[in-house]
């Protein structure tokens, strides 16, 4: 009996230990990896396109491997869309007939925006917008019935996904991330990541969008680069003390050396006494801070 009882407790003790190891073993780090890259990218379409993030995030992912794909690592296709209707760069590979076409995109950002539009774009898909975007179980329903994929088991795979990785979380519009704020010359900034942009930093931060293209004073339709500095505040009429000037180097602007020394850029164009067409700058010169 005494052995009968041991054998049942070692087997449950092996059994116990053996789910805790596969279930420890569920969330493959390249997916965690593609989400922290991706998930501010997919909250800004939301916003935009009223598709929820939790799906955007959960197609991606299904359909490029994490990014890990052929098509994702040769053509920044990360959703698998194809050539029809499209006039842009093209890429040829293997599917479920040989050598087809597929869309080509010049970065990542792109094939993510594309998709947004492609899904708003097109009378089929147009029955999904009626649902909530907090409704992520009927949006992979829905992409399903609609054509998006031939797989009958789409929709129970992106639903997966984002109950396994939490995706959800994404959908809610107030929902803030961990995000580094820096301090220099007294002011404070972040620094934007590749799928940044003014509408995903004011989210995250409870901030005016309005505001935050005024403070850094770039460019209309400037797209928010990985390292670009985002201050939160309005920047300096003149550097801080000991910089008094600065010495160009290669590919530096006004508006470049502006975001370095927190100083406004009409403030340095009256230093320097440069207008808008003298914005071309030229190594060794001497720019004046203050």
């Amino acid at each position: 009996m005494k052995k009968y009882i041991l054998r049942i407790l070692l087997t449950l003790i092996i059994f116990l230990f053996f789910f805790s190891f596969i279930n420890g073993q569920q969330k493959d780090k390249n997916y965690i990896a593609y989400i922290e890259t991706y998930h501010n990218l997919a909250i800004d379409l939301m916003n935009r396109y009223k598709i929820p993030a939790s799906i955007i995030l959960a197609q991606g992912l299904l359909e490029s491997n994490a990014g890990k794909s052929y098509l994702a690592k040769e053509a920044n296709n990360h959703f698998g869309i194809k050539c029809s209707n499209w006039s842009g760069k093209q890429f040829y590979k293997d599917d479920e007939n040989p050598d087809e076409c597929f869309r080509q995109y010049e970065n990542v950002k792109e094939s993510y925006e594309d998709h947004s539009r492609f899904l708003s774009g097109k009378s089929r898909y147009a029955p999904l917008f009626s649902l909530k975007t907090d409704d992520y179980k009927d949006w992979a329903k829905g992409l399903l019935e609609c054509g998006y994929a031939t797989d009958k088991h789409y929709a129970t795979k992106l639903i997966d996904l984002i109950e396994l990785y939490e995706l959800q979380q994404y959908d809610d519009p107030k929902h803030f991330f961990n995000r580094n704020i820096y301090k220099t010359f007294g002011l404070v900034y972040v620094i934007a990541s590749d799928s940044d942009s003014f509408r995903s930093i004011a989210l995250n931060l409870d901030l005016k969008e309005k505001n935050l293209i005024k403070y850094n004073e770039y460019p209309v339709g400037y797209r928010l680069c990985s390292g670009d500095i985002v201050y939160l505040q309005k920047k300096k009429t003149k550097a801080d003390k000991p910089y008094y000037e600065h010495v160009v180097q290669a590919g530096e602007s006004l508006h470049s050396i502006s975001q370095k020394y927190g100083v406004r850029l009409s403030n340095l164009y009256k230093m320097n006494k440069k207008r808008g067409q003298d914005l071309i700058l030229t190594e060794g010169d001497t720019i004046r801070l203050r």
